[in-house]
């Protein structure tokens, strides 16, 4: 283990997620309290130095206003927004001297889309949630965006959020601490093993939808990487060798729901990541969720979230904002 007390900081967003906190900032403290030596130091900011609130209600002190924060070895953006806040440009201006400063610098969950923005991660692997993959990918069309639980490509380091946060940490306590005693840090957190960068975010979709048929599975796995909706229901089912009435029943018998009603949510789903996370026009989500017309798209909507396309994208798009 080195000496060099390291600092991290944490730039809190409102709405962040306490769980991809927590999950971070307890793998240093527990390094800490495992190696009796204040191997980490920590600290929060907010765009304006107030309290953040995160997406569970609880506010977090800030020590600093994120402009007057100190230089910290590594500095992370922990959001769950992809929304810009209402005064951005002052954030990556900081951010963009703390990079110049040798600063690493990295973010936890949709806190890729701030460094993103202030064109923090050109040239570099990147990732965030997979809910928000496609639509990043969408937004910024010349990053790597790998859909991996983490990255860590230089002085860049992103991460999925969640449990992701721990193990990323883990890696960074392994490079400076070494691998054993990153693997004692996390057997305090009953984490049986410390995850690679690049494995899969989420559950295999066998335990996602409870469901071990072959076809049936390979059917939903076709499903939810026809992100361009270029196949049919019948182009599918031929696919994975059934007809349609073998999949109707498949479809009864294991999801207690037809195909039809299983496709449609899935498209409503997509599109309202769409409405959430990127520019598109809400007649360019229909479509691109299959959807034909703006009318049905909108009575499918609503009947689904209980709320229009329309005032899902506003609701989205308001500004945040972070004041003292």
């Amino acid at each position: 283990m080195t000496g060099r007390t390291r600092i991290v900081g944490f730039l809190l967003v409102d709405a962040f997620s306490m769980m991809s906190f927590a999950s971070a900032v307890e793998a240093l403290r527990q390094a800490n309290r495992l190696s009796g030596m204040p191997l980490y130091e920590w600290f929060t900011c907010t765009p304006g130095g107030a309290p953040a609130v995160c997406s569970a209600g609880i506010r977090i002190d800030a020590a600093c206003g994120f402009g007057d924060c100190p230089e910290p070895d590594l500095l992370l953006v922990v959001s769950a927004t992809s929304q810009p806040l209402a005064d951005e440009a002052a954030a990556h201006r900081r951010l963009r001297y703390l990079a110049s400063r040798g600063v690493r610098l990295g973010s936890i969950t949709f806190g890729a889309y701030m460094l993103a923005r202030a064109g923090l991660l050109d040239g570099r692997r990147c990732t965030l949630h997979w809910e928000n993959v496609e639509a990043f990918r969408e937004a910024f069309p010349g990053l790597d965006v790998t859909g991996d639980l983490f990255e860590m490509d230089g002085d860049r380091y992103t991460c999925a959020g969640g449990t992701a946060a721990l193990d990323m940490m883990l890696h960074v306590i392994a490079r400076e601490q070494g691998e054993d005693f990153a693997s004692n840090v996390a057997d305090q957190f009953l984490h049986q093993r410390i995850r690679d960068r690049d494995e899969h975010q989420r559950m295999p979709l066998r335990t996602r939808i409870g469901v071990s048929h072959p076809k049936l599975l390979r059917y939903v796995e076709l499903l939810e990487a026809d992100n361009e909706m270029r196949y049919t229901q019948r182009d599918l089912a031929e696919a994975v060798g059934l007809s349609s009435r073998q999949l109707e029943r498949l479809f009864q018998k294991y999801l207690k729901t037809t195909p039809s009603r299983y496709t449609m949510d899935h498209r409503l789903r997509r599109a309202r990541t769409l409405l959430r996370n990127t520019s598109l026009s809400i007649i360019d989500v229909a479509v691109a969720c299959g959807f034909t017309s703006h009318s049905h798209f909108s009575k499918s909507y609503r009947e689904r979230f209980g709320t229009t396309p329309r005032d899902e994208r506003n609701q989205a798009c308001q500004p945040r904002t972070q004041t003292a």
